[in-house]
């Protein structure tokens, strides 16, 4: 039966009421062959088939299944194509610079953190490293099929460029492997054109590296909230520690914050607390369903709160002086150079003792800062510097550069442009001990070894006077005393005298081979060399000091114990132990200095409870003021320093701290002894073992050839005179005097020193015309037995002057 609907007579181009064309009954028996348009049959026997009338109405609207089908293969082939254009043209890039940037993590000795710079907070780590809890919980709140799946989820990336393209905004879905791509490769826009590169790049990207290889770069490229890219990064700013200690509670909520970093930081947002919980939840449920956790420990575990939110402030206290100081250690020593450090990503260990940085800033803080005051202007000019070192292994455990790095950029740890002051003469002593050095009297110079500590006294050369007169401490004559003494009271007439005999040349050289730089500015070869005017940084002082501590042995100080980047490590120098000079003379010139603590000028050192030695210093005009000392297990240098905080030029310190005068033996000395016994608690107290020798007593008068040869009426001008060697200066002729130690300002102008020893009147200073250059004309010989048969001498040629004896106290 016909499911034809019936037809309808009348001319054959007329549509039916249905709106289609009716056949004709005829054709059916007509014969087989064409026909012409009037019906007749064509030419070859076939029959014309009608014309197709055309659409009408709602079905005008409705494709053809032709239509549909064309479309389909048109779309496929259009996607083949495209698929196969995008596969082959559309390349893994290098990796974004974002991505890529890493800041330099620095490490106190014991692994903890001490600060990151770069603006980027990024460290990159293996993930060997990430426990395995942490990788399911982020697998458990971001993509839980990772391991078993292909890089792309079709319907989920579909969906997203659907939302993306109707203007739902940011839609996720993605994979790892997606978020990856997006993170390392290309950025957060929400475009096709990136949508498309991250389609193929995952494509690519999961058959050329592993999953575990992705997994760890999705870890150390995802943002995390609290300025923290990486794992790690979070590990620290959520939790202060690294990711290995984290427990799977505080890995699920790190994970957690994957979905929404900022919005989910509980700390920052309490507002939003209960979403985090509830996304934490999650997690955790997720990683019970895939059997990485089991249902007992997760019904046991609590909610593990964040830190507070730190300050994005890395530099600032302590560690912008730390960072500089180990970066310049670094590139100095040729260890990295500076553009290769600043790519970032290099873990560096510092051989900073935490318990031992916290108690020198503690101590600057309890004994100089606490004291100063708004009212007070000298108080504004007031800066402090410290170093502290382990004699045994030169490590640098402790620095102290500044108030506040971000407030006061110079480092004054590290600083060369402060006078060191009398803090230098046990390097004097020191040069005269190794060298078996003697008096112009050839008497081997010993502790006990006599000088004239007359007020202005001339140094004395082979060939006569050098025309070089520092002054003492408030113009006090001490007459004939001893080297002990000498050091006790730093006498600075005793101290130049010793520095001419010994030889400048041979001073300057045994301090550099205690440990100062070689270049360090107006280190200069004369007599004045041993009153201080070189400007040695508190970290050379405090290398120079530790080596006396060590007995003799020399070791280049150092900041880094590892240094490493990906997990490789990076070659440091070898550090060699030298012997610098003799453990006699190391010994005995300890010796010396313990009396400066136990009865001389640093008697505020007592404090440590330790068995001290050490050395007060001041700078020329008391623009610093220092404490070198050291126990047999720490060597630290302290220096209170005047700097004007708007201009940067050095100030004198009278009045600062409540005080007339600044000087070594108070506020350096103090804060020393505060920091020694802070950093020292707990251990056991070592006491000095010395191989001293302190030489035969002498008699009370002091060696003739070594006395001053001026009278108030004959050579009155050339034993006032303080030209020849000076110190340089603010004053623009260069000839200044030499500096003092806590006992040895020279403005007539300063009000007396309370503190250090007992002081004599104050005359002003004398300024007389240039005298005669000094001279030194010998030549170095062997060694030979003293005459008292103990002591090795130098036999030298001399050309001397006649001189007269000494004048008699």
């Amino acid at each position: 039966m016909s499911h034809e609907p019936p037809q309808h007579g009348g001319d054959p181009g007329q549509q039916g009421s249905e709106g289609w064309t009716p056949r004709d009954p005829s054709a059916a028996v007509q014969a087989p062959g064409p026909q012409h348009p009037n019906g007749a049959q064509a030419p070859g026997g076939r029959t014309k088939r009608p014309k197709r009338p055309k659409r009408t109405g709602w079905r005008r609207v409705i494709p053809t299944w032709r239509t549909v089908l064309g479309g389909v293969l048109l779309l496929a082939l259009l996607l083949v194509g495209g698929f196969i254009a995008g596969y082959r043209t559309i390349d893994i890039p290098a990796a974004n610079a974002s991505a890529t940037a890493q800041s330099n993590v620095y490490l106190y000795e014991d692994g903890t953190v001490i600060a990151r710079d770069g603006e980027i907070n990024r460290e990159n780590i293996p993930l060997r490293r990430v426990p395995r809890t942490i990788q399911h919980a982020v697998l458990a709140a971001e993509d839980r099929d990772f391991y078993s799946e292909d890089a792309i989820d079709i319907k989920a990336t579909l969906r997203a460029g659907w939302n993306t393209v109707t203007g739902k905004g940011r839609q996720g879905g993605s994979t790892i492997t997606q978020q990856y791509v997006k993170n390392y490769y290309l950025g957060q826009e929400q475009t096709l054109v990136r949508k498309a590169k991250e389609f193929f790049i995952s494509i690519k990207l999961d058959r050329e590296q592993s999953k575990d290889d992705i997994l760890e770069g999705y870890l150390n490229t995802s943002y995390f909230g609290r300025n923290a890219y990486g794992i790690q990064a979070a590990s620290h700013a959520y939790y202060g520690k690294d990711v290995e200690d984290l427990d799977t509670g505080e890995g699920a909520y790190l994970a957690s914050l994957l979905n929404a970093p900022s919005s989910y930081d509980v700390v920052a947002h309490p507002e939003n607390k209960k979403a985090a919980l509830a996304r934490w939840d999650y997690v955790l449920d997720g990683m019970v369903e895939h059997d990485w956790l089991t249902p007992a420990d997760r019904d046991a575990m609590a909610f593990p709160v964040p830190g507070e939110v730190k300050p994005a402030t890395a530099l600032s206290g302590q560690r912008g002086y730390i960072v500089q100081a180990v970066e310049d250690h670094l590139t100095h020593n040729k260890i990295i150079d500076e553009d290769t450090l600043s790519t970032g990503g290099y873990r560096i260990t510092t051989t900073l003792q935490k318990k031992k940085q916290d108690a020198l800033v503690e101590a600057v803080e309890d004994n100089v800062l606490s004291k100063t005051s708004d009212e007070r202007e000298a108080d504004r000019n007031v800066r402090a510097g410290g170093a502290s070192i382990d004699p045994a292994t030169g490590h640098v455990v402790a620095l102290y550069g500044g108030i506040d790095y971000t407030k006061q950029y110079v480092n004054n740890a590290t600083r060369r442009d402060y006078q060191v002051g009398s803090t230098f003469k046990p390097f004097v002593l020191a040069a005269a001990l190794a060298n078996g050095s003697t008096t112009q009297k050839d008497r081997a110079i010993t502790p006990n070894t006599r000088y004239d500590g007359k007020n202005k006294r001339t140094v004395q050369s082979a060939t006569g006077s050098t025309g070089y007169a520092p002054a003492n401490e408030d113009d006090v004559d001490y007459g004939s005393i001893t080297v002990r003494e000498a050091t006790d009271k730093s006498v600075n007439a005793v101290y130049a005298q010793m520095a001419q005999d010994v030889g400048p040349s041979t001073v300057k050289d045994t301090a550099i081979a205690l440990g100062i730089p070689q270049d360090t500015p107006d280190l200069t070869a004369t007599p004045s060399i041993a009153l201080g005017p070189a400007t040695a940084s508190v970290l050379d002082m405090a290398s120079a000091y530790a080596t006396l501590a060590d007995h003799g042995r020399q070791r280049p100080h150092t900041l880094v114990t590892r240094i490493s980047k990906n997990a490789t490590e990076l070659d440091l120098p070898t550090r060699n132990t030298r012997r610098a000079i003799s453990r006699e003379a190391a010994d005995t010139t300890t010796s010396v200095l313990r009396s400066v603590v136990d009865g001389g000028t640093g008697t505020a050192a007592r404090a440590a409870g330790r068995p001290a030695a050490g050395k007060t210093g001041t700078a020329e005009e008391d623009k610093a003021a220092w404490f070198a000392g050291y126990t047999p297990d720490l060597a630290t240098v302290i220096a209170v320093m005047g700097q004007d905080p708007d201009t940067g030029v050095q100030k004198p310190l009278y009045g600062a701290l409540g005080l007339a005068r600044m000087n070594g033996g108070g506020a350096p000395a103090q804060t020393w002894a505060a920091y020694t016994r802070a950093a020292l608690e707990g251990s056991e107290v070592q006491g000095f073992e010395l191989e001293a020798d302190e030489g035969p007593e002498e008699s009370e008068e002091p060696d003739p050839d070594a006395s001053d040869e001026s009278t108030e009426g004959e050579d009155t001008e050339e034993a006032g005179s303080t030209t020849g060697p000076q110190e340089t200066g603010e004053n623009p002729t260069g000839t200044l005097p030499a500096p003092r130690d806590p006992g040895n300002p020279s403005p007539a102008h300063a009000p007396t020193r309370a503190g250090d020893r007992e002081t004599g009147t104050r005359k002003p200073a004398e300024r007389k015309p240039a005298g005669k250059k000094p001279t030194e004309e010998k030549t170095a010989g062997k060694k030979s037995t003293a005459p008292d048969g103990n002591r090795p001498t130098d036999e030298r040629n001399r050309t001397r002057t006649a001189h007269p004896g000494p004048a008699r106290p």
